[in-house]
């Protein structure tokens, strides 16, 4: 460990940095971002901490799984039980999965069939992905129940105009095989993009004690199409497919404890947007209405009980929604609209549905140029549970020095899940998750916009958490907790050739409900975690990389008695262009063959390598 220790430390000689910095782009570039207000605003123009991600960055790291990218973005933790394709999750800020909103091109994918409603990151590749912004602290204003811990907006690639194309192929350790391609264009008022990835390895045992490889195999698409019937008015049509299969391991008698088995996970996820948009009065007046769905499937089979699954989840949910973006004077613009989601489940033993109808408004006014101030009310009508209203504002000081001040104050809103009230576990008397969040930054731009750092502190607390009350059996309104922390981001440019960037967090997740547990860490959450990246390119084309993540200790569980240790985690990759179109690339992870585990009994992987060939065309 001390010789990782001391490798970070040496490349991390700059303070790490900066709330809301988009490392992936010039720093002179106007960086505009839609998930703040549900709208385009300059990142300047956000209270909010905010983490963009774009496609240059994913390919420069080599990503096949998204969550590999979210686990080295400040304030993100992210476990995963065992090989690739095991539940994968994504925790905010020190807030549970489930109170992580996931948004795929507008429509919201959270599944409606799981427990708590989290969405599962396993199965979302990089093939499709264009952009991922990443907000962290409730935003429940435009984006309503589940923006607890806060939101990954995930953005796939949009049609353009002429024709352009992609395409890359790999190998490596586990007989692991990625491809994908993509192409876009458009020509006068009809434009599209298609994109499809297959991904398929033996994997590792899930089981850390296992010697049987658990593999997994994964393909999907997705697509968009616009067609545009008059200057500012349009249609657009968003499509995604993904159909995977996971071996995983189980808890076979006769000691019930985590071990090799021959059982395996079936998914099937569709999520569909169908809208129009209209642009009036010079584009002062936008307004969008929009059909969205989200259709997932889960099964889990085990051949030892027989043919029938042994877990069998359906989730559907379908939204209905109209926005408006309106400038009603050159300093105030009004960003609000009107919503209405059904949702339902069937287990196998149960079906049930439940719906919510929602108003928002959101004003954002520049009583200056340097100021921007927004204010926003929700109100959210349950089926179950009646009216809701929430509130959110923040502020942001962008000076001509190159210094942003942020701050903002957020609620959060999460209605108990069909499956936390109706299975054989539910409770019908269960009350929403409520939470409340205040944050205040500051970054600085220096060196003529080629560097930039700063900090944020934040608090969260969340009443009537949901949990498993051993006591009842049920599930029950049982915790309370509290997270305070820092987070701290740099991103340098000294030269076109080098780009460095490093975050940290310090944040204390603690569970504040009443009983034994009170005070304890809350499971799975590091208090302290280090990432740095740089990349390099020399005068000859040659591009080399590195990534190091440090993660602190943390506990498994409620009661703190299992001990998940701290790690290091270190990456390198290459890549060389063989012509304009073509180029050859290759990485190894977890250089130094840390072993690790982010769940406890789950397996890791350990040092593995992979290789590949890039095309772009247009």
């Amino acid at each position: 460990m001390l010789k990782y220790l001391l490798l970070s430390s040496a490349l991390l000689a700059p303070p790490a940095a900066a709330q809301g910095l988009d490392q992936s782009r010039d720093a002179d570039e106007d960086r505009i971002v839609v998930t703040a207000a549900r709208a385009p605003q300059s990142i300047d123009e956000v209270g909010q901490a905010i983490t963009v991600i774009d496609r240059a960055e994913i390919e420069r790291r080599q990503t096949v799984i998204v969550s590999d990218l979210l686990m080295t973005t400040p304030g993100v933790t992210v476990t995963r039980s065992g090989s690739v394709g095991g539940i994968t999750d994504v925790r905010l800020r020190g807030a549970d999965s489930a109170q992580t909103l996931v948004v795929i091109d507008g429509v919201r994918v959270n599944d409606p069939s799981s427990p708590a409603g989290a969405f599962d990151f396993a199965n979302l590749l990089s093939s499709s992905v264009e952009r991922v912004e990443v907000l962290r602290g409730p935003n429940s204003v435009p984006w309503g129940s589940q923006a607890i811990g806060g939101v990954v907006n995930i953005i796939t690639r949009a049609p353009t105009e002429g024709l352009s194309a992609r395409a890359n192929a790999e190998y490596g350790y586990a007989n692991q095989v990625f491809t994908s391609a993509g192409i876009a264009g458009g020509t006068g008022a009809l434009s599209g993009s298609l994109t499809g990835g297959y991904l398929r390895t033996d994997g590792i045992s899930a089981a850390a004690n296992g010697t049987e490889r658990d593999g997994y195999r994964h393909y999907g698409a997705n697509g968009r199409l616009g067609l545009e019937l008059a200057p500012g008015i349009g249609i657009d049509l968003r499509g995604w497919y993904a159909n995977s299969r996971a071996n995983i391991d189980g808890f076979p008698p006769p000691n019930y404890t985590l071990a090799d088995t021959a059982e395996y996970q079936k998914s099937r996820e569709i999520y569909g947007y169908a809208g129009a948009h209209a642009d009036l009065a010079d584009g002062r007046f936008r307004n969008r209405i929009a059909f969205t769905i989200a259709d997932i499937h889960r099964d889990n089979y085990d051949p030892a009980t027989g043919a029938d699954p042994t877990f069998f989840g359906r989730g559907r949910s379908e939204r209905y929604e109209y926005q408006t973006d309106l400038r009603i004077v050159d300093p105030v613009r009004f960003v609000g609209g009107a919503e209405h989601e059904d949702s339902r489940f069937d287990d196998g033993s149960t079906a049930r549905s439940t719906g919510i109808t929602s108003v928002y408004g959101q004003l954002i006014a520049k009583p200056f140029e340097a100021l921007t101030l927004t204010g926003g009310v929700r109100h959210d009508d349950h089926r179950r549970f009646g009216a809701r209203t929430t509130f959110g504002a923040d502020a942001a000081l962008a000076l001509a020095t190159g210094t942003v001040v942020r701050a903002s104050y957020g609620e959060g809103f999460k209605a108990p899940t069909l499956y936390q009230l109706y299975s054989f576990i539910g409770n019908q008397n269960l009350r929403p998750e409520e939470a409340k969040s205040y944050d205040l930054g500051i970054a600085q731009a220096f060196l003529g916009g080629r560097a930039r750092i700063g900090a944020t502190w934040f608090e969260r607390t969340i009443r009537n958490q949901i949990d498993y009350d051993f006591a009842t059996n049920l599930y029950g309104n049982i915790q309370r907790t509290h997270t305070n922390g820092v987070e701290v981001e740099l991103a340098l440019r000294p030269v076109d050739a080098l780009q460095v960037s490093a975050n940290y967090t310090w944040m204390d997740p603690q569970n504040r409900s009443a009983g034994a547990a009170f005070g304890r860490d809350l499971p799975r959450r590091a208090r302290e975690t280090v990432n740095f990246n740089a990349d390099y390119r020399f005068p000859f084309a040659l591009a080399v990389g590195a990534t190091i993540s440090v993660v602190g200790d943390s506990f498994n569980n409620v009661a703190n008695t299992q001990r998940l240790d701290g790690y290091v985690l270190a990456g390198i990759r290459a890549e060389v262009p063989i012509t304009e179109r073509l180029s050859v690339y290759g990485r190894v992870d977890n250089l130094f063959d840390e072993s690790y585990q982010t769940v406890t009994g789950y397996g890791t992987y350990g040092r593995a390598a992979y290789g590949g060939i890039r095309v772009k065309l247009g």
